[in-house]
């Protein structure tokens, strides 16, 4: 007997917050945080098209195990129509609705489908990320049409060598450097800046200096960045890299605030020999009243978006917070700051 496989446009693959914040399984967040935006991901039977060394989605990697492959939670796949019909029911908990491409020949004409169906019943802004190595500039000015209002990016890596070694040629995947930068120029000129974020992982091999640059060069361009840790998906070529240490994370959050605030730039930091940042060029009592905000250490990316426990687990060490710190938060994250 055929049985029909899982796959976009008719399914979708949510994150564990969302499936538990649409009643879909069980669960209560760490101290009483909630899921803002409901993060889905499209799928096929092959997978994914790219080779990306720190990625459970590439079609490399052994027994795809497609329940748990995706920045570090389980992200289990469910019809288009029940997840619409549950987010027309619970849109008050969401700020939100957030479709991410898959690098696949028919994602592009899958994402416009999905993108119309969940429009014309879910009253919420629609963010994209998007695959620049399957579409085109077309392909952007249709996204804009559909109703997305902001659009994402996966660069991930801050230099070109490591995206070649990561994503590119070096490791015989699709994508290349080039391509994603135009496309990151070209979103700019259809959405605007300030509608294009840029994600990038801190712990791929990159220094503090070369991501810091790279946030700079996405800042003076018009657009923001969106800051991940490195976590090890199990299956993944880097499934034993470590992450990055906490300090290393905090100075690159609080760095790129200043940037993308106007209140400093890559410029005017000090780094060592090895590029490990020492100052942030302004006075103490400046970076005090940043740091004491707590803002730098939360969650990055499109409005409403939070990833609760994204790429770190709940508990003492949280790299990205889902909600604005306490006074014992922002204490611990000065502990951090100038550790390793």
């Amino acid at each position: 007997m055929f049985v029909r496989q899982k796959e976009s446009p008719e399914y979708l693959r949510i994150s564990l917050g969302v499936a538990i914040a649409l009643g879909f399984r069980r669960g209560l967040f760490y101290r009483g945080a909630r899921q803002l935006c409901a993060n889905l991901l499209m799928t096929y039977s092959e997978g994914c098209m790219g080779s990306c060394a720190y990625c459970g989605l590439t079609k490399e990697r052994p027994g795809k195990d497609v329940e748990k492959s995706f920045i570090r939670v389980e992200w289990p796949a469910y019809p288009l129509e029940e997840i619409i019909n549950r987010l027309k029911t619970r849109q008050s908990q969401f700020k939100r609705v957030c479709i991410s491409m898959i690098t696949n020949p028919a994602s592009v004409s899958d994402l416009i489908s999905i993108a119309l169906k969940i429009k014309k019943h879910v009253k919420l802004p629609l963010s994209l990320l998007i695959c620049p190595t399957v579409l085109g500039e077309k392909d952007l000015v249709r996204f804009k049409e559909i109703g997305a209002d902001h659009i994402g990016i996966a660069l991930d890596t801050a230099t070109e060598k490591l995206f070649d070694r990561m994503r590119g040629r070096l490791i015989g995947g699709p994508h290349r450097w080039e391509v994603y930068w135009d496309t990151i120029n070209r979103a700019i000129d259809i959405f605007g800046g300030k509608r294009v974020g840029i994600h990038l992982i801190v712990g791929l091999g990159e220094t503090e200096e070369e991501m810091l640059q790279t946030i700079q060069r996405i800042h003076e361009l018009g657009a923001s960045s969106t800051l991940f840790s490195f976590f090890p998906e199990g299956g993944s070529l880097l499934a034993h890299h470590p992450q990055p240490p906490i300090g290393q994370y905090r100075r690159i959050q609080l760095g790129r605030h200043l940037i993308h605030k106007g209140l400093s730039t890559v410029h005017d930091f000090s780094f060592d020999e090895g590029g490990r940042l020492l100052s942030y060029g302004l006075p103490q009592k400046d970076l005090d009243e940043v740091i004491n905000s707590g803002i730098p250490f939360q969650t990055t990316g499109c409005p409403g978006c939070n990833r609760p426990y994204a790429n770190s687990r709940p508990g003492p060490n949280i790299r990205n917070y889902p909600f604005p710190l306490s006074e014992s938060d922002i204490q611990q994250v000065r502990k951090q700051l100038w550790t390793d």
